[in-house]
């Protein structure tokens, strides 16, 4: 408990400086049409490139795909960013994005698939190699993301009432089977982790702390079923 405190404490001091200097320019971006403009330079920049001819087709699979995994990282770390520093302001900033960061994710999926297929050239080559491991579970990952991006609008969100927080949490197995997709389809491991490991490290920390809450109530009870 001891350390899950300082850990907490060294984390939160170093956000709220990064946080503290960065406001001015968060300020700006509290739009969200603005912060859309924002997320989709990477693709216009990309599309430019293929567009004039510098880049091919395949030059545009890995930072597309690097992107979508990027984007849906930082969408599911502000879950359990939001249990370990709590109510705080840029907690809050970020949790009003958070479907921004979903929404990217899959948008720059479907840009990776686009280009996939433009490299393929024709289906047979598509079906051919469909089976593959690395192939799959990238198809896989973006059927998944169909529902949570087609459902992450209030107005689904007052129509599916629980059952919305419990469709949204196919996001993880999206986000499992994209990091399959990653360390199949690439010989090094060292992008994937670099993505992946601050998302489950925070996972970690959020399970201890639901854990050590959960055992606090429990111990509280005891002692006022003996008192």
């Amino acid at each position: 408990m001891h350390t899950t405190n300082y850990v907490k404490f060294i984390l939160d001091h170093w956000v709220s400086k990064i946080h503290d200097h960065a406001m001015p320019f968060l300020h700006k971006l509290n739009s969200l049409p603005v912060f859309w403009i924002v997320l989709t330079i990477p693709a216009i920049l990309l599309v430019q490139r293929y567009l004039t001819g510098d880049i091919i087709a395949m030059d545009m699979l890995h930072p597309t795909g690097e992107f979508s995994a990027r984007f849906m990282v930082i969408a599911l770390i502000i879950t359990p960013l939001s249990m370990i520093f709590g109510n705080r302001r840029w907690i809050g900033w970020l949790m009003k994005r958070r479907r921004s960061f979903g929404l990217a994710a899959f948008g720059y999926g479907v840009l990776h698939l686009v280009f996939y297929v433009i490299d393929m050239e024709a289906l047979k080559p598509i079906l051919a190699e469909f089976w593959v491991p690395g192939i799959w579970t990238g198809w896989a990952a973006l059927i998944v993301f169909v529902p949570l991006a087609i459902t992450s609008n209030n107005a689904a969100m007052r129509r599916l009432k629980q059952g919305w927080k419990r469709l949204q949490r196919l996001a993880y197995i999206a986000a499992l089977l994209t990091l399959a997709h990653w360390l199949l389809i690439h010989d090094g491991i060292g992008g994937a982790l670099a993505h992946f490991i601050p998302l489950l490290s925070l996972e970690l920390l959020r399970g201890i702390i639901i854990y050590v809450r959960r055992d606090d109530k429990a111990k509280q009870a005891e002692s006022l079923q003996t008192e």
